[in-house]
């Protein structure tokens, strides 16, 4: 059998790594895409399937687009739940030796995307790690775009029940998990019943419950910004930070320094609303057509910036059940 060309094997080599991922790869002005992912891509975005010599008898599958409209066609594969590898050229083709140095600088998914055209500026855009061992969850969420970090466990009776209500409570664009969660089907399967969203599954090494890893790093508080000392009994929500940053750092491939607080919170203190009751409540969108017109976000929010209108979704997604604690925010 033929071997592959230099250019298409590197491109293979480089898709080998994100599997679970359309690739774009940067070629001259244009990002192109082989094979499946090309497949996918022109059925997708709509654009034209064409083929490209690769060494081998047939010629690959290839569609592309330019690389200054990439975003554009980014944001339609996010929305449609893929994730998307960016392959980027490392030097000037132009002053290259023999093929030009590529690497992919950043994974896009649906819950890391921090462009502000792709964003609702009044609305958080989370993303979810969740570490379930044996009947006890962790969770840690977080909103990339502004550095927004907040971590709890869950402990008790009827744990998935009080899960859901946590994922209703952010309704996030994408949740990472451990193994062992993922191996449920039947808990995996309520979970995108009830939340549409992508799902990830990640090694299980990177849910690590090492408290100095993040406590040297980050500042921990509870959520009323008091600083937490001591952190043995927030094993399950240490595990479920570590998590989750290990997964922001391997598809962001940068520090991100603006987020440098971890707020551990008690789900106990807020009011326990399932999706259904969220929806029917119509609290931040109509159940209609998912507009904000009607609903009680609608009637409350009077805020003239957007950091305000993110507030003011968040009470109203996080009702308050202390008295004194409702009344400090007004």
């Amino acid at each position: 059998m033929a071997e592959f060309s230099p250019m298409m094997q590197h491109y293979l080599d480089t898709k080998e790594q994100y599997k679970d991922c359309i690739l774009f790869y940067r070629l001259g002005d244009f990002y192109e895409m082989f094979f499946d992912d090309a497949q996918t891509a022109s059925r997708e975005l709509e654009i034209t399937l064409t083929g490209k010599e690769c060494g081998q008898e047939e010629r690959a599958p290839m569609c592309g687009v330019p690389y200054h409209a990439a975003n554009v066609y980014i944001a339609k594969l996010i929305e449609k739940g893929y994730k998307v590898a960016i392959c980027e050229q490392l030097e000037d083709p132009k002053k290259a030796k023999g093929m030009v140095k590529r690497d992919v600088i950043r994974v896009v998914t649906p819950g890391t995307v921090v462009e502000d055209n792709l964003l609702d500026d009044k609305k958080n855009n989370y993303i979810m790690s969740i570490y379930k061992q044996g009947i006890f969850f962790g969770i840690a969420v977080c909103d990339i775009s502004t550095g927004d970090f907040l971590a709890s466990q869950i402990k008790e009776t009827n744990n998935f029940s009080k899960l859901l209500d946590e994922i209703a409570r952010y309704y996030p664009a994408e949740i990472v998990v451990n193994d062992m969660l993922y191996s449920c089907p039947e808990e995996i399967g309520k979970i995108k019943e009830r939340i549409q969203c992508f799902v990830s599954n990640i090694e299980e090494d990177k849910f690590t419950n090492d408290s100095k890893k993040i406590s040297e790093k980050y500042t921990i508080t509870d959520d009323r910004g008091r600083k937490i000392e001591d952190l043995s009994d927030k094993e399950f929500a240490i595990v479920a930070c570590n998590g989750l940053l290990e997964y922001i750092k391997q598809t962001q491939k940068i520090e991100m320094e603006h987020i440098n607080v971890i707020k551990i919170y008690n789900i106990t203190k807020y009011m326990a609303l399932d999706i259904s009751a969220r929806r029917n409540l119509e609290l931040t969108e109509r159940m209609r057509d998912k507009g904000k017109r009607g609903t009680l976000l609608w009637v409350l929010d009077k805020t003239s910036t957007c950091m305000g209108g993110r507030l003011i979704r968040r009470y109203i997604n996080d009702p308050l059940i202390d008295v004194d604690e409702i009344n400090r925010k007004t």
